[in-house]
């Protein structure tokens, strides 16, 4: 693994480099040498030592690019290959991403630098790289065939344009986009304001959270590339629930929190115990007069939403998707419901023949968390993660924000659990208890039917076969 904070400045003969459009021949006389990274574990924001100073961001579980700067341009080198990726420890997928990871680094630039990336493509097949959101010449937006030709095996091309706004991109092929997309190949990009911007605050911590999904049979390494509804593992940075790292925060600071989603479907993001305002999207920065407090904004298909709160309550507060199948791991649809079946005798009978059985669901899913459960090599428990109470239950799009008053400044390192302060913390009940109220103190019937029923209906509700909603 080469680290990421060496910034090479020699040569390398990578590849024949194809420009996408008009570039000179001086600046394609040599390439950055490209840094990879490996590891899953979060990284320290990048200070630029070259370039205009900017405030950086963190990317969860990830890392941001290093450049060199030639001539006053900073180069990137990009290699899209293939991958494996860490969705959690000891679970890992072959996907295809970029510099060893899925998703790929991080890109920050400041705004008008003129940036020149080198696309090497090590795929099997052909690709390209779109510049989601971005404001640049229409031969650099990265569709193949209709913008560009597409990179071909073992070729890299060249982009070259000015980021010309500050905000949060993305960045991913637009070749065989079902396929690449779903393999993975995706990334963000940052381009922060040059100078002070009346609509973009100075912030304590500034993170990046992409959202993605795949379709990974328990056992097996390799998503389903044509899946479009039924997808399984749901991911914030292409890691799930307990793999995935918390933020942190001091007591009292400004965070920004940058939700880029490339998944199928959208996500209501929830955060516990604070207020947030949407102050920025794709498109820039929000309107002061369009910013309201929430604690849920809902991400579509190929939205980024720029999320800023101040951390002032101290805790360990859930962050998660609000649709609750996406804080669940390798998921079953066709399971069927059996709360309330006692099928105890027939348990006891199936185990004489089949001693690892087990009931699954009679009492809620809640017993997932806790049984161990026999499962194929490389698969991820449904619902796992302990927290200092027991099992959290979750799987999937969820992590926390841990706030800490003796948090210091800039350091973003795991503090532990929070230890509650005496009387704030849930406890049993061993008193007496008066008669709860129940529903039918409240009276009958405002409208009651005119022809009565004979026999009472008892209706049983189940969840719904068919998943177009999601």
């Amino acid at each position: 693994m080469v680290s990421r904070r060496d910034f090479f400045l020699g040569a390398s003969a990578i590849g024949a480099a194809v420009a996408t459009s008009a570039v000179s021949r001086v600046s394609l006389a040599a390439l950055p040498e490209p840094v990879l990274q490996s590891s899953a574990d979060t990284q320290p924001p990048l200070q630029p030592n070259s370039g205009r100073p900017y405030n950086p961001v963190v990317t969860l579980n990830g890392w941001t690019l290093p450049w060199r700067m030639n001539n006053g341009v900073k180069e990137f080198h990009l290699v899209a290959e293939p991958v494996v990726r860490e969705l959690a420890p000891g679970y890992k997928a072959h996907l295809w991403g970029y510099n060893g990871q899925s998703p790929g680094p991080t890109i920050e630039v400041v705004e008008g630098d003129r940036v020149r990336i080198f696309v090497t493509n090590k795929l099997p097949e052909h690709t390209s790289i779109h510049w989601h959101g971005q404001r640049l010449p229409n031969g650099m937006d990265g569709v193949a065939g209709l913008t560009q030709p597409a990179i071909p095996v073992g070729k890299t091309f060249v982009y070259e344009f000015v980021a010309r706004r500050p905000g949060t991109f993305m960045y991913h092929p637009h070749a065989d986009e079902m396929v690449q997309m779903a393999m993975g190949m995706m990334g963000f990009w940052v381009t922060h304001p040059k100078e002070h911007h009346p609509l973009i605050a100075e912030v304590d911590r500034d993170y990046c959270l992409l959202l993605s999904a795949y379709d990974i049979e328990p056992g097996a390494y390799t998503p389903k590339i044509m899946q479009m509804l039924d997808f399984n593992l749901w991911t914030f940075n292409s890691r799930v629930f307990p793999g995935i790292d918390p933020l942190v925060a001091r007591q009292g600071e400004r965070v920004r929190l940058r939700v880029g989603n490339l998944t199928m479907t959208n996500h209501p993001i929830h955060l516990h115990g604070h207020e947030f305002e949407v102050t920025g999207t794709d498109g820039g920065p929000t309107p002061l007069g369009s910013r309201w407090p929430e604690v849920t904004t809902d991400v579509a298909v190929g939205q980024m939403r720029q999320l800023e709160f101040i951390a002032d309550e101290e805790g360990d507060w859930a962050l998660h998707c609000h649709k609750s199948h996406h804080t669940m791991n390798a998921m079953g649809h066709d399971v069927p419901t059996l709360v309330g079946v006692d099928h105890r005798d027939m348990t006891r009978k199936i185990a004489k023949l089949v001693p690892d059985y087990m009931v699954m669901g009679e009492r809620g899913m809640a017993d997932m968390a806790e049984m161990q459960m026999p499962l194929p090599d490389n698969t991820v428990p449904m619902m796992t993660g302990d927290g200092p109470f027991g099992s959290v239950e979750m799987g999937g799009m969820f992590t926390m924000l841990k706030v800490r008053k003796e948090q210091a400044a800039g350091d973003y390192r795991d503090p532990g659990w929070f230890k509650h302060p005496a009387g704030t913390l849930a406890y049993e009940w061993k008193g007496a208890l008066a008669s709860p109220s129940r529903a039918h103190d409240a009276g009958g019937q405002s409208m009651p039917l005119k022809q009565p029923l004979e026999t009472p209906v008892e209706v049983q509700v189940r969840k719904p076969s068919g998943h177009g909603g999601h």
